[in-house]
């Protein structure tokens, strides 16, 4: 797919040099209610060096000594991305920086008279004298320097102008322009970037832009267009408030919309997503641009239809390479040509196994659950087709429950032992999970093997009150195939097993 045919009206920006600069690891951890471990920040750089990205700001050393530490062993790592290290315009902060043995730092200090006002209480030629200072100090140190005007947005243009320049005398290698507060709008920024594109003779241009209205990456891509070659992102646009631009949205919007290819291996951004999801505890919105359970999923017929016809017409990205993959959705919106991809994905074929009028019935049936807002499952599907077509695809069940019981408390690690029949064998594991749930689908998992995973798993209360029926909804993926069937039971474990066992069955028809 040629980016010109997604935006055919859209420029191309020749501008080789633009990359993204993660900064997950910092502002990603100054998300209310997220604190990484040491072994947790590991990983995640691992990952992005592994995704392309160029720099990583790992931390701020002056926070902690375990920060620090933490910052350290990532810089020592042996990443093929630049480490950078977070400073305030202070020499006690650019000293622990060289400590930690990263590559660089940006050092900061706000600009906006509102700043200078209520918070520094002092006047912009000092905090200018205090920013020149540490930047020259940092060169000293033989560091990379990036020099950032915090709430630069809202500081006078002919004092940003100054300012950066006179951080670029001073040895800065790059300039930043910090949207502290998303107050900017693309035009603003890019307005903002043009003029110091203007004035600066070498240092780059970068921009930190924030998400309180919506616009974080709307505002970088301002920036690029401006001149800014440079974009800070978080994973899942994580952040303080509303978050910071998503690196994924950004990535995805340089190179399908402006045609700009980045160092970024895409297909492994749904990866990383998941991951820090994982490890944050923050889910992703199902309808999250390019990383979303939903960014490739279709309903409503007219777009399933066209879809399925030529991805382009409503597909601007192909999902796989994003590490996604497109979804054909079934409900009451959903068209002919759906249901039918959908029934030859599941083995069936009309006109084959499958009449005309027994496809209307098929149609009707699905519309009808569809009309109830309830969540029309695979199984769900094979179970209308064998009722209305007489016919079992095999009713013979391969994985048979035949025992499982759990044990939790307090102090107590929470395991399972369960018992399969598996073609007539028995087979009897335990183990160990974060809770009773987890410990019974490692305990099937390890039993089952590698080969069928766990791709995802929602579980909803039906019913009101302490004896709720609860229904989980599980998606499996094995052999080429992936299934979704879903259990309910007052017992959470026990409705867990039956959809997962359910699953597997399908899957090893």
């Amino acid at each position: 797919m040629n980016w010109k045919e997604v935006c055919p009206y859209n420029p191309k920006l020749n501008l080789k040099d633009t990359y993204i600069y993660d900064t997950t690891l910092r502002d990603g951890e100054q998300t209310p209610g997220v604190c990484f471990t040491e072994e947790q920040k590991l990983n995640i750089a691992r990952k992005l060096d592994e995704l392309g990205i160029k720099q990583i700001e790992a931390g701020f050393p002056a926070v902690s000594k375990k920060e620090r530490e933490i910052v350290k062993k990532i810089a020592n790592e042996g990443l093929n991305a630049d480490v950078l290290a977070l400073s305030r315009a202070l020499k006690d902060d650019i000293d622990k920086a060289p400590s930690c043995d990263v590559d660089g730092i940006i050092t900061f200090i706000a600009t906006s008279p509102l700043h200078l006002k209520y918070k520094l209480h002092k006047s912009i030629e000092e905090v200018e004298e205090m920013g020149m200072k540490a930047v020259e100090y940092a060169k000293d140190h033989g560091l990379f320097v990036a020099f950032s005007a915090e709430d630069a947005t809202r500081t006078p243009i002919e004092d940003l102008i100054r300012i950066h320049k006179n951080a670029e005398e001073h040895g800065a290698d790059r300039v930043h322009i910090a949207d502290t507060t998303g107050c900017g709008t693309p035009q603003s920024i890019n307005y903002i970037c043009s003029e110091l594109s203007k004035n600066l003779k070498k240092a780059h241009i970068g921009v930190h832009c924030h998400n309180d209205f919506g616009l974080a990456v709307a505002n970088s891509l301002g920036a690029v267009e401006g001149g800014a070659q440079q974009i800070h992102c978080t994973i899942n646009g994580l952040g303080e408030r509303a978050g910071n631009a998503s690196l994924e949205e950004a990535v995805m919007s340089l190179k399908m919309i402006y045609g700009i290819e980045t160092s970024i291996k895409t297909e492994k951004l749904t990866e990383i997503s998941n991951l820090v999801s994982k490890l944050t505890g923050i889910k992703t919105q199902p309808n999250k641009a390019v990383v979303g359970e939903n960014s490739f999923a279709h309903e409503s017929g007219i777009h399933a239809h066209g879809v399925l016809a030529h991805a382009l017409t409503y597909e601007p990205i192909p999902p796989e390479i994003v590490g996604q993959k497109r979804k054909i959705i079934l409900g009451k919106h959903t068209g002919t040509h759906a249901i039918q991809s959908k029934l030859k994905e599941l083995g069936f074929e009309v006109g084959e196994n499958i009449s005309d009028e027994q496809f209307k019935e098929i149609i009707n049936r699905i519309k009808d659950i569809g009309d109830k807002g309830k969540m029309i499952t695979d199984a769900d599907v094979i179970a209308i087709v064998e009722d209305i077509t007489k016919r079992t695809v095999k009713s013979e069940r391969i994985v048979n429950l035949e025992q499982i019981a759990v044990m939790t408390g307090n102090k107590v690690i929470p395991t399972a032992s369960v018992a399969l029949i598996i073609n007539n064998e028995r087979y009897i594991t335990s183990k160990v999970g974060v809770g009773p749930v987890d410990a019974a689908l490692k305990a099937i998992q390890s039993i089952i093997g590698e080969k069928i995973k766990i791709k995802e798993y929602h579980i909803n209360a039906i019913t009101g009150g302490t004896d709720a029926l609860a229904e989980v909804i599980v998606k499996l993926e094995g052999y080429g195939k992936e299934i979704t069937t879903k259990a309910a039971n007052e017992d959470i474990v026990r409705a867990s097993v039956e959809a997962i066992i359910d699953g597997i069955n399908k899957i090893m028809e």
